[in-house]
């Protein structure tokens, strides 16, 4: 797999680090293949219960390598057909993954965020950003749409009006404009950010396994469903959580006033 996405682990919590700063984590084919498979083994994995996803070097991710579009190779070369068929079986991967990933996905996001590298954020649940992070919808500034799935992330996190103000304008937006619109959840100093990340992480990671990634699901999927969809899928979810070892302790480390121990069955 290399190290296009560098994999860490500290208990519970993985970091996925995009490990190309010299395109400044531009999305390689490489880093499509890491991201996906490291998605794939999290979710057989349910000893993992959060995950950080950052970037190496001064940027998140720039998103498109602008080279492979001028010179019409990568996912810009062949016939339309071609073209096509490269982004369902490349960079698509990626949504599908991460809107997959079981466990919850902190993006701390320490620079640019662009074009498909700001897609790529929202793909998360949590954005967090140091004061130097900057987000754009920048497609149309190359005159492209976005292939990757931002036009259905951005406004389910902005809300209809912003995602169009900034798929329509290419502006770059600024770290306390991206929390005032709500496309973060908090934006820290950048010597802060990674530290800010983990202790959010490990406060997450410190819930019961299956009911984590539960929650996860239930709030994902409701977006789309009718409430009484819903309410089925809460109920169907709340029998197998009320049947599971973890619960219990739950209820018996809350009533003794002591922490829990969760051993994911």
């Amino acid at each position: 797999m290399g190290e296009s996405v560098k994999f860490e682990r500290d208990g519970a919590v993985v970091l996925l680090t995009l490990n190309e700063p010299e395109t400044r984590n531009a999305i390689s084919p490489e880093i499509v293949e890491a991201i996906v498979a490291h998605c794939d083994e999290i979710n057989r994995d349910m000893s993992v219960s959060c995950v950080i996803l950052t970037g190496a070097g001064e940027s998140f991710s720039s998103g498109g390598n602008v080279k492979d579009m001028r010179d019409r190779q990568g996912l810009f070369g062949g016939a339309p057909a071609e073209v096509r068929r490269r982004y369902q079986h490349g960079i698509q991967r990626i949504p599908l993954a991460m809107y997959n990933l079981e466990v919850p996905a902190i993006a701390a996001v320490n620079g640019h965020a662009v074009g498909a590298g700001c897609d790529l954020s929202l793909m998360c649940d949590i954005r967090i950003a140091s004061e130097t992070a900057e987000f754009a919808e920048s497609f149309m500034r190359v005159g492209l749409v976005s292939g990757d799935g931002g036009g259905w992330f951005l406004p389910r996190v902005v809300g209809l009006s912003r995602a169009y103000e900034m798929t329509f304008t290419c502006d770059f937006i600024k770290a306390d404009q991206a929390l005032a619109w709500g496309l973060v959840s908090r934006v820290v100093p950048k010597a802060e950010l990674l530290p800010e990340a983990w202790k959010l992480a490990r406060r997450i990671a410190a819930h019961p396994p299956h009911s984590l990634r539960l929650n996860k699901k239930l709030v994902r999927e409701s977006g789309q469903m009718a409430l009484a969809s819903h309410l089925e899928m809460a109920s169907g979810m709340q029998a197998l959580a009320q049947h599971t070892e973890d619960q219990q302790e739950a209820v018996a480390a809350f009533l003794e006033k002591r922490k829990p121990v969760f051993k994911g069955r």
